[in-house]
């Protein structure tokens, strides 16, 4: 009877409650669902949360949440639906999700319908009737093309973009973000002829027997002219593409995103938090070129107006499933035009530079991640974080390893020892399982980003999603972290999985860790922000199988709905 009269009492306070006009002054509670406070090594539920001001005030029991949510306080019923901490990638570049959005979509199947060189033709046809190029600088664009995928298995060059278009330029950008293709209008604009040299840390493809370029580019000879094209300088326009990359991290579940390698685009985003847009936080890296902007206002551990540099970025090699990324062993299946002694190359061949760069960060006490995918790579990483470390200290400084494709054991030995945190790249076992497979051998592929074996070993981790790579989809980081399946259905590397509650984990609490932010978000507990995410279901309690498909229905930022499906 007790339990009754309770009920009763609840329901009567929820309807009468549910009459009042929302306020910022007014508590919330949340109720009817449940609710993973991501405290501890192990799940912990809770029956309801309250939220004022932006902040949770209370996480417990009903009875209390009733008493502490006090006279006039609003309700809020999950309807069985799953509260979690807003969502905290370990990795993305946030400046190209509005791109991404914008662009054609060119990925293959499950996120695009792009499986073959004609469809591929057909999309950008497609989308330039639609849209023409207003939003896109003059330029045709796509993102997401894979060679690994497609029926042809290659890059589409020049002479499949001119089928498109010879008059208006095209950029096609390929999944890793490390590849670009031009038609011949595109190459002309940029000069890149056959006199054209590769420049440091990067490769002009050209047509066999001769020096002409086929309009396919490889890291530094691609992204610097990437950015021109996908991140306007014009403020109206910039300021368009930062408001879709809001939307579409909302959509997702975002409430903290990171903008993994920034540059001329920093000073967009800032003069985009000074006018007081961002209603989502944003950490931005500064890519090492561009030093300068470490030592303005925005370097800091607090955000202002929802924005600022967490620190330096250093890219050492590229993709490993464009076989860009540095090995010490040969690939199985070189590029075309390589021998078989191909085993990628470095960003920076110069280990006096590396150096450099980290000596930098250290001195300045400036975070530090670093992007390395061959174990190459990585062995340069560590070369030059020992002597820094020696130099400098290496108190709480929580720099990270991105992507770490093709580490070692070794290296992970070396790294933990360094307290660098892993911010690894599972999704790749369901996206490129099958390619790294064919190109690094089955034993080897099987341990591609060992999130497991970094755990083990007492390392700080991270999973992400390098979008605009794929979607910016957290549910699909769930689900390969914790099944490892790839496109053809094989378990790449069983022993190297996550347990659902670890995944989740790893982009609420532990990606908190990683961006110094612990005290405030990643877990749902008195004191800290108001950022949760509501889930169609809850991911501790589905078939694993079926993570993919659990859908974010509402993102709350500080106590504020900025996305409701």
């Amino acid at each position: 009877m007790k339990n009754l009269t309770r009920l009763l009492f609840i329901l009567l306070l929820s309807f009468s409650c549910s009459q009042k006009e929302e306020s910022d002054s007014i508590a919330t509670m949340y109720f009817g669902g449940d609710i993973i406070t991501m405290e501890g090594d192990n799940p912990t539920y809770a029956e309801a949360l309250v939220e004022k001001e932006g902040k949770i005030l209370f996480v417990g029991s009903m009875e209390e949440s009733m008493e502490i949510a006090g006279k006039g306080h609003q309700m809020k019923n999950l309807g069985g639906k799953t509260l979690v901490p807003g969502f905290i990638d370990g990795h993305a570049h946030f400046g190209g999700f509005g791109a991404q959005a914008i662009s054609a979509n060119l990925l293959a199947s499950p996120d695009g319908n792009i499986n073959s060189i004609p469809e591929l033709i057909a999309e950008l046809k497609s989308w330039y009737a639609e849209n023409g190029t207003d939003k896109t600088q003059g330029w045709i664009v796509g993102m997401g093309f894979d060679d690994a995928v497609l029926a042809e298995n290659r890059f589409p060059t020049k002479e499949d973009l001119d089928q498109v278009s010879t008059e208006v330029p095209i950029c096609i950008i390929h999944i890793s973000g490390h590849f670009g293709v031009m038609n011949s209008k595109g190459l002309e604009i940029n000069n890149i002829t056959s006199e054209s040299k590769d420049p440091a840390g990067g490769l002009i493809r050209r047509i066999p027997g001769s020096q002409e370029p086929n309009g396919v580019l490889e890291e530094l000879a691609a992204i610097p002219l990437f950015f021109p094209i996908i991140g306007p300088s014009d403020p109206e326009l910039a300021f368009y593409y930062l408001d879709k990359s809001q939307e579409m991290a909302a959509k997702f579940g975002y409430t903290t995103a990171q903008e993994g390698r920034a540059m001329s685009n920093h000073e967009l985003m800032a003069s985009y938090a000074d006018q007081g847009k961002f209603y989502l936080d944003v950490v931005s890296y500064i890519d090492y070129a561009a030093p300068q902007y470490m030592n303005s206002k925005w370097n800091s551990k607090s955000y202002e107006n929802h924005y600022r540099i967490g620190g330096l970025k250093l890219t050492l090699d590229g993709s490993p499933q464009g076989r860009t990324a540095w090995r010490t062993e040969p690939y199985l299946i070189p590029p075309a035009g390589q021998d078989k002694e191909y085993k990628g190359y470095p960003a920076i061949p110069e280990d006096s530079e590396v150096q450099r760069i980290v000596d930098m960060a250290f001195e300045n006490n400036w975070q530090l991640l670093a992007h390395g995918n061959g174990d190459a790579a990585m062995d340069q990483l560590i070369r030059a974080l020992r002597p820094a470390i020696s130099k400098y200290g290496n108190q709480d400084r929580r720099n990270v390893l991105i992507h770490g494709q093709y580490i070692r054991m070794d290296q992970l030995d070396s790294l933990a020892d360094m307290e660098v945190i892993a911010s690894l790249f599972p999704m790749h076992t369901f996206y490129w399982g099958d390619w790294h497979r064919q190109i690094i051998g089955k034993e080897k592929a099987d341990r591609i980003s060992p999130i497991r074996s970094a755990l083990d070993r007492g390392m700080k981790v991270t999973s992400h999603t390098d979008a605009p790579v794929a979607l910016p989809n957290l549910m699909m980081i769930l689900w390969t972290t914790v099944n490892r399946v790839s496109r053809s259905g094989e378990i790449i590397g069983a022993e190297e999985r996550l347990t659902p509650y670890e995944a989740l984990q790893s982009i609420t609490i532990w990606s908190a860790y990683q961006h110094f932010e612990e005290e405030k978000k990643g877990s749902l507990v008195a004191g800290k922000l108001a950022d949760l995410v509501i889930l169609d279901k809850n991911p501790l309690k589905v078939d694993p199988m079926t993570l993919k498909d659990i859908q974010v229905m509402e993102t709350i930022k500080e106590g504020k709905t900025i996305f409701m499906k």
